[in-house]
């Protein structure tokens, strides 16, 4: 007999195939994700569409709720996970992320390129669909200058603050094991880290307009 979520999966491979390649973004909290993004929403309002997350963690002073995160209780988001109402969910410094298939499916409806920013056990679960995701890791300058970014914020306790550089020094070194990613950017200077982001996401969306894929310019 097939499952109910056996069906839905089909149902999300198949809406999954219908529009332009998602795009992955990873790399560790303070590293400049938000910059790239932020420039290329910026300078492309029409084309692309942010996946945002879900995260059992509490809002920061400032996030918004279905904004920053779409903030839910620990037990609210792991019946959902177990349902298989995410593509992938990962734990990170005690708190639940992930995402979930219905906000991929909301970017995708509205024509527009979905980007994922996720972390290294999140990538490890997209790769296993069949959304075929361009892969793109930014790495911060060193876990010093990481830190100093991460101090600045004035958002982490000395022991958050920990677990954060802990982590960073892990997915740094899953981000630069050669093929992991397509794309690994230095983000050195972040002008010129932003030139290559755009760049190599740009001529990707143009390689798939070339095959037939409608992209929304």
């Amino acid at each position: 007999m097939i499952s109910i979520l056996f069906i839905a999966n089909r149902l999300f491979s198949t809406m999954s195939r219908q529009g332009p390649r998602p795009v992955v973004v990873c790399g560790p909290s303070g590293s400049g994700k938000s910059t790239l993004l932020n420039r290329l929403f910026k300078e492309y309002p029409n084309t692309f569409g942010f996946s945002v997350s879900h995260t059992t963690r509490k809002p920061r002073p400032g996030e918004e709720d279905g904004v920053h995160y779409n903030y839910v209780e620990r037990d609210h988001m792991e019946a959902a996970v177990a349902n298989g109402e995410f593509i992938e969910s990962a734990t990170f410094g005690g708190n639940i992320y992930g995402t979930s298939k219905e906000a991929v499916r909301k970017v995708q409806n509205a024509g527009k390129v979905c980007i994922l920013d996720i972390e290294p056990q999140g990538v490890e679960q997209v790769k296993k669909t069949d959304l075929n995701p361009i892969l793109i890791y930014n790495n911060p300058p060193s876990i010093e200058a990481l830190e100093q970014r991460l101090r600045k914020r004035n958002t982490e306790t000395e022991e958050s603050l920990k677990k954060r550089l802990d982590a960073a020094a892990n997915e740094i070194a899953y981000g630069l094991t050669p093929g992991n990613f397509h794309k690994i950017i230095h983000n050195v200077d972040i002008d010129e880290a932003y030139e290559q982001f755009r760049e190599y996401i740009v001529a990707e969306l143009k390689a798939q307009e070339a095959a037939g894929i409608n992209i929304c310019w």
